[in-house]
């Protein structure tokens, strides 16, 4: 009997020890309790950044330009200040080596959507195929942009641009657009010049101290390097004249005291030629988030071109033609339906012939913003 008493309470203090421990097997301790708040606290923080992370790199574009002393970035800057809009576009200008390397780094490089290249650049590497057969298929344009003038600023005892032939001249940066150029018209006109390649400040220098016979840069005018220049020592602009050999690739231009005021004599003007720059685009397909960008890039672009007309933006900005044509290149397709879609709408008087390419294209942008 003592026995079954003992067993009974013995059954009762074993009760209540189970009940107590599964009590405290569903409370966590109030440390775990300090750490699952924590941890409900940190993952509100990552899910809101991750929506600003997406919303910030949606509508993003990355333009590859060229050096701070070329033209290049200034107009990648100017788009970059005229279509931001928040979260909606945003333009982001590239330094880079212009010319030839901004046609790879738009080919091969990740992040890159589009490049300021030059005609002769895109040409040249189609003929060669260098980069891969069917470039023409992968690479297309947005739109002409402006005219580069070439500039050869030449040292004492250099009076004509044959003088060259045997001298060490700058062709500037390697893969630039100079370079690149620079290399194409001196074998047109059967001049071989040693190449030496270097920025056009130290170039400067060297022409000063006779190192150099000359420096090129091909770049729309006024190109901020030269502005900065000034004739010292027996240095001199030389012209280039426009020849037979030059005329199927590059146009007729010219170089004024208002373009340079220290390399120019008031009154005075440089003859030299011209080759045209392109806003070159990776060929995206259709139905893809980065053909969409572009796209979205290109409706704004268009449609604002007016307001590139303005101060501050770039004089070079008036030579921009949204309808002439790249022969032997496709332009992109969002871009071709934006301008058939503008001419559509224009009346009948706008469409007139006598009318100049820039009236034509402001016309074209102020139709499609109004509608």
């Amino acid at each position: 009997m003592r026995y079954g008493r003992w067993c009974r309470v013995g059954a009762g203090i074993l009760a209540l020890v189970i009940c107590h421990s599964s009590a405290l097997a569903q409370a966590p301790a109030a440390g775990e309790v300090t750490r699952r708040s924590r941890t409900l606290q940190a993952i509100a923080p990552v899910s809101s950044t991750q929506k600003y992370r997406e919303a910030l790199n949606q509508n993003t574009i990355t333009i590859v330009s060229g050096n701070p002393n070329g033209t290049y970035l200034a107009l990648a800057y100017d788009m970059s200040a005229v279509l931001d809009n928040g979260n909606d576009l945003r333009v982001l200008a590239v330094i880079g080596k212009g010319g030839a390397q901004n046609v790879r780094d738009i080919l091969h490089l990740r992040g890159v959507d589009m490049g300021i290249t030059q005609a002769t650049v895109m040409a040249r590497f189609k003929q060669t195929g260098e980069l891969g057969a069917g470039i023409d298929q992968r690479l297309a344009y947005i739109t002409q942009l402006y005219n580069e003038e070439m500039h050869i600023l030449a040292g004492p005892g250099i009076e004509r641009i044959k003088d060259l032939d045997g001298k060490k001249v700058n062709f500037s940066d390697v893969g630039s657009g100079t370079q690149f150029t620079t290399r194409l018209v001196f074998e047109s006109l059967g001049i071989k010049p040693i190449e030496v390649n270097m920025g056009q400040a130290d170039a400067y220098q060297q022409v000063k101290s006779g190192g150099l016979a000359a420096t090129v840069l091909i770049a729309g005018k006024p190109a901020g390097s030269f502005s900065k220049f000034k004739l010292e020592g027996g240095m001199r602009l030389l012209p280039v004249a426009y020849e037979q050999a030059l005329q199927k690739d590059y146009l007729p231009a010219k170089l004024t005291h208002k373009d340079y005021p220290g390399l120019i004599a008031e009154g005075k003007e440089i003859e030299t030629i011209a080759v045209s720059s392109v806003l070159a685009v990776y060929n995206w397909p259709k139905n893809t988030d980065r053909y969409r960008r572009v796209a979205q890039f290109v409706d704004q672009f268009f449609t604002k071109l007016p307001e590139f007309h303005k101060g501050p933006r770039h004089p070079k900005w008036l030579e921009t033609s949204l309808t002439a044509t790249l022969p032997g290149w496709t332009r992109f397709p969002a871009a071709q339906e934006w301008i058939d879609n503008a001419k559509a709408k224009l009346p009948p008087p706008t469409r007139d012939a006598s009318k100049s390419v820039l009236a034509i294209d402001v016309d074209l942008a102020r139709m499609q913003a109004a509608a």
